[in-house]
């Protein structure tokens, strides 16, 4: 029996792999841009959605972290972490496992963008004498969710809230447009957009007499591209922890610094189509093909060695439930049996991490050493 000489061909396919020493760099990184800009750092979770991912951007500087669903929030504060932000609109049906969570003494915090959730918040609170910590939601981008800096509606939920009973703790966007750009001008000039109307609404909650202690922006291109954040307290970032082939594309990193792939192997082939057929189909990678719309078009992902090293021009073309096709976007003729035979192992970069990373129960995570580690992330609602 051959033995493995390589640590990823110990594991079964496919499989979701971390490299410890690009995510590590990735942290340090972002952390460091965030500490020369003076603002704090709240990575926003959710791409890992995993302890000892978001234990190692804390133990790099960061404070507190940002969450997409209440689940997270729940794993993270066993875990320790006290300080969240649950940063998606708060729903009515929701409030008694937030109120749960505070009660247990999470300091956590959730947001709104409307009068009638605001109003809906306070209710709740003063029924069960609890005062929530609100931010409100500002639309700065015209991509989702958010009050405009300037509607008359911001007036009306800050004071909704603050009469209301509530703690009115600051206003928060994601210009989520910039996953649009892809020039260094165009993301500045983004993020700059996004601070101003954030503080422009943060101002005139304050010329109001309503509270607004935190500024709260980011996105990791905005993140990484902004020039300076005057009158910001803190940024939300988070797929710059692992990054993808998005962002590879809208140009804040280099394929050597994913950190995050899929370990597959090869399980057939179609030589006269030049077709390579795996075991990783969009169960394992996702159905997310978001470089579609970009300058360079990845398909499911960008195939690599073993040992991550990229296979120029190699892709995955195509993706059934478990089944992905592996092909060249110009074949030459090549004899993909003989360059990829039956049993090779292969790994492939994502289109986008927060959505691949979603498909997998656990991470494995390969230290510089060769260590392999597994690391459980959350589920669910």
């Amino acid at each position: 029996m051959t033995m493995p000489t390589h640590p990823l061909e110990t594991l079964d396919t496919p499989a979701a792999i971390v490299d410890v020493a690009r995510m590590q760099a990735n942290i340090a990184r972002m952390q460091q841009r965030m500490d020369t800009l003076g603002v704090a750092l709240r990575p926003h979770v959710k791409t890992s959605k995993c302890t000892p991912v978001a234990q190692a951007q804390l133990a790099a500087g960061a404070r507190g972290v940002t969450v997409s669903t209440l689940k997270e929030a729940e794993q993270f504060f066993e875990a320790g972490i006290g300080d969240i932000l649950y940063a998606v609109g708060m729903a009515e049906h929701r409030l008694p496992a937030a109120l749960a969570l505070r009660r247990r003494g999470c300091d956590l915090k959730i947001v709104t963008d409307n009068s009638a959730a605001a109003r809906a918040i306070a209710a709740f609170g003063r029924k069960h004498g609890e005062r929530f910590e609100v931010w409100i939601e500002i639309d700065t981008d015209g991509h989702r969710s958010g009050i405009k800096p300037e509607e008359a509606a911001l007036l009306d939920v800050g004071a909704a809230l603050h009469a209301g009973g509530m703690q009115l703790g600051g206003v928060m966007t994601h210009a989520g447009s910039s996953y649009d750009l892809d020039t260094p001008e165009a993301l500045a000039a983004m993020a700059e957009q996004e601070r101003a109307g954030c503080v422009r609404a943060a101002e005139r909650l304050r010329a109001a007499c309503l509270p607004c202690p935190v500024v709260s922006v980011g996105s990791t291109p905005t993140a990484l591209s902004a020039a300076q954040l005057p009158g910001v307290t803190e940024v939300r970032a988070g797929v710059y922890v692992f990054f993808d082939l998005v962002m590879h594309n809208i140009g804040v990193c280099r394929t050597d610094e994913l950190a995050l792939s899929v370990l597959t192997t090869v399980i057939g082939h179609q030589a006269e189509k030049g077709w390579v057929i795996v075991d990783a189909g969009w169960m394992a990678m996702s159905r997310d093909q978001g470089t579609r719309k970009q300058k360079r078009d990845f398909g499911y992902g960008q195939a690599c060695t073993l040992d991550g090293a990229l296979l120029p021009g190699y892709t995955l073309i195509g993706a059934n439930q478990e089944h992905g096709i592996l092909a060249a976007a110009a074949p030459a003729g090549e004899d993909v049996v003989a360059r990829f035979p039956i049993g090779t192992r292969l790994r492939i970069l994502p289109n986008h991490a927060c959505a691949t990373g979603a498909q997998f129960p656990q991470y494995h995570a390969l230290a510089p050493d060769g260590g392999l580690c597994a690391w459980d992330r959350a589920h669910g609602w």
